[in-house]
């Protein structure tokens, strides 16, 4: 059976831990190929909540996963929130994404950047953003 949003919280929740959270990310490579492959190919609403649980995992080792998640197409952008960078804090993810020498840790500093100087990142704080996930994401 493959994997489905609703299967993913079942399985490891929004704190997902250990073997779990390296089983998120797999799920989460394997829908970024699908929807790079082919825009719809890959869910979207999977992503994000996999992006999520990495977002509570607060590691910034998945910063650029969750970039490359939210660049996959239109509607991975779309879906997937720029803040979801930000588990470890704004500062620590900036100062992170400075010190890779890498084009797509520039592309998401940019970005990071950009959202910033528009507000999107007034009143920002994980705990915050965590509960309003949590709030999104269970019924």
């Amino acid at each position: 059976m493959a994997m489905d949003e609703d299967a993913c919280l079942h399985r490891y929740g929004l704190h997902p831990v250990d073997a779990g959270l390296d089983e998120v990310r797999g799920l989460l490579r394997v829908h970024i190929r699908l929807e790079q492959q082919a825009q719809g190919d890959g869910d979207t609403e999977l992503m994000k909540l996999c992006c999520v649980q990495l977002f509570n995992a607060c590691s910034l080792d998945d910063v650029l996963l969750i970039w490359t998640a939210k660049c996959a197409s239109m509607d991975s952008d779309c879906s997937i929130d720029i803040q979801l960078l930000c588990g470890s804090g704004l500062a620590r993810t900036k100062a992170y994404l400075l010190s890779e020498c890498l084009p797509e840790a520039e592309a998401a500093l940019q970005g990071l950047l950009d959202c910033v100087r528009v507000a999107g990142f007034e009143d920002f704080s994980v705990e915050g953003h965590s509960a309003q996930y949590a709030a999104y994401c269970t019924p």
